[in-house]
C-alpha cells in the first residue's frame, strides 16, 4: 500500500520512519521544529535487532562505530566488580552521525525546518501522522489526552571527553552511578546517573556538581572530569512513559520517545526508536488499508517497548539504589561469578564438539 505521511519530528524515529517510507513509494513530510538537526546525545549502543534495522535503512554503510559488547563494572576504587556483556553484534554510534546518516537518505526538501507543530488541524491533509517528537510531545499532548510522564528520578549528565578508553565501564556508588567508553572518532563517551536530591539545581554548575559528588571515586572518573569544561556537560532530568493502552488513535501514531520514553539505564531508548520507524513503514506498506497497517505497527511494538521501558526502570532502582548498596554489589558480583563460569563451561564444550567433529572427519 502507498499513501501520505506528515511526520512530526526530525530524531531518530521521524527521519528512520521518512526513510523507510519513502523508500515505499509514499510522499513523506517531515516537520521539524529546530531549524536543524538536534545536536544533543553523545553514544547510543545500538543492540542487533537495531543494528540490523539501521542496515534494512541503508543508513549504517559509512557511519563510524566502536564495538561495545563487553565492558567492567567497577566498585568505588576501580576494583572489577562483574565483567558486563551485551549481545553479540551490539556496536556503537555517534548520536549526530546517525542523524546525519538518516537524513542524507531522503529527498532534498522533505523535512521542513522550523516548523513546529501547532495543532493536527494545522497539519497538511495526511494519510498517518507520525507523532516522532520526542518525550514531551506535542502531538501525543494533542492525540492521546490521557498519556501522562513520570519522573525516573534521577538526572543524567554526560558528554565526550578527549581523552582515550581503552573499553567500557560503569562505577555503582550509593545513588550513583558513572560510565564511560570509546567514542567512534577518538575521546570517551562518558555519562553519570544522579539520584534526583543529589543533583543540585539545574542553574548550578555542572561540573562543580558532579566533581563535589564524584570527590571519592577511582582515578578513571576522576580523569574524565578533569579534561571537560562545564559548556561541554548536557544535563537532564529522566521522565518515562506510563503505558499506554496502544500508540494509535485514528490516524496517529506514536514512535520513540513518543510513544514510550524510558530511563537510559539500559541503553535501549534510540535502539526502540530505530525498531521502531522501521516496523511502522514495514507495517503500512504491507498492510490492505491504513488503519489494518496502524493495528499491525501496534501489535509488533507495543508490548516490546513497553518491556524495554519495564526493564530500564529496573535497572535505574537497582544502580542507582541507596539503601544497602553492599547487598546490591554482593548480589551483582555473584551473578557476574555465575555467569563467566557459565561462559567458560560453554566454551569449553564449544571446543570439545569442534575437536570432536575434526577427529570424525
Amino acid at each position: 500500500m502507498r499513501g501520505t505521511a506528515v511526520i512530526v519530528g526530525a530524531g531518530i524515529a521521524g527521519l528512520a520512519a521518512a526513510r523507510s517510507l519513502v523508500a515505499g513509494g509514499w510522499e513523506v513530510e517531515v516537520r521539524e521544529r529546530h531549524a536543524g538537526l538536534s545536536t544533543a546525545g553523545t553514544l547510543l549502543a545500538l543492540w542487533p535487532t537495531a543494528y540490523t534495522a539501521l542496515e534494512r535503512l541503508g543508513a549504517a554503510e559509512g557511519l563510524a562505530s566502536v564495538s561495545v559488547g563487553s565492558g567492567e563494572l567497577l566498585r568505588l576504587d576501580g576494583r572489577v566488580l562483574a565483567r558486563l556483556a551485551l549481545p553479540e553484534g551490539s556496536r556503537g554510534v555517534a548520536r549526530m552521525g546517525l542523524l546525519e546518516s538518516l537524513l542524507a537518505g531522503l529527498p532534498e526538501g522533505t523535512v521542513r525546518w522550523d516548523s513546529p507543530f501547532g495543532s493536527l488541524e494545522d497539519l497538511p491533509a495526511a494519510d498517518v501522522v507520525v507523532a516522532a517528537d520526542g518525550v514531551h510531545s506535542a502531538v501525543r499532548a494533542a492525540a492521546f489526552p490521557g498519556a501522562r510522564l513520570r519522573d525516573a528520578g534521577v538526572v543524567a549528565f554526560r558528554g565526550v571527553a578527549p581523552i582515550e578508553s581503552a573499553t567500557g565501564s560503569e562505577t555503582w556508588g550509593r545513588g550513583l552511578i558513572f560510565g564511560r567508553a570509546p567514542f567512534p572518532g577518538g575521546g570517551s563517551n562518558w555519562y553519570a546517573g544522579v539520584r534526583a536530591d543529589l543533583a543540585g539545581a539545574r542553574d548550578d554548575d555542572p561540573l562543580a556538581v558532579l566533581r563535589g559528588l564524584y570527590r571519592d571515586w577511582h582515578p578513571q572518573v576522576h580523569e574524565v572530569l578533569a579534561s571537560v569544561t562545564s559548556v561541554q556537560v548536557d544535563r537532564r532530568q529522566i521522565e518515562e512513559a506510563v503505558p499506554l493502552r496502544s500508540f494509535v488513535s485514528g490516524h496517529v501514531a506514536l514512535v520513540g520517545d513518543a510513544a514510550h520514553a524510558m530511563a537510559p539505564h539500559l541503553g535501549r531508548g534510540g535502539c526502540e526508536s530505530l525498531v521502531d520507524g522501521l516496523a511502522l513503514a514495514d507495517a503500512l506498506l504491507a498492510a490492505g488499508s491504513v488503519p489494518e497497517g496502524l493495528a499491525a505497527y501496534d501489535a509488533a511494538r507495543r508490548k516490546p517497548a513497553q518491556r524495554a521501558v519495564t526493564g530500564s526502570r529496573i535497572m535505574n532502582w537497582l544502580s542507582n539504589k541507596q539503601r544497602h548498596p553492599w547487598v546490591r554489589d554482593a548480589l551483582v558480583e555473584g551473578a557476574g561469578k555465575i555467569a563467566a563460569q557459565a561462559n567458560s563451561r560453554r566454551s569449553a564444550r564449544d571446543a570439545s564438539q569442534t575437536a570432536d567433529k575434526q577427529n570424525a572427519a
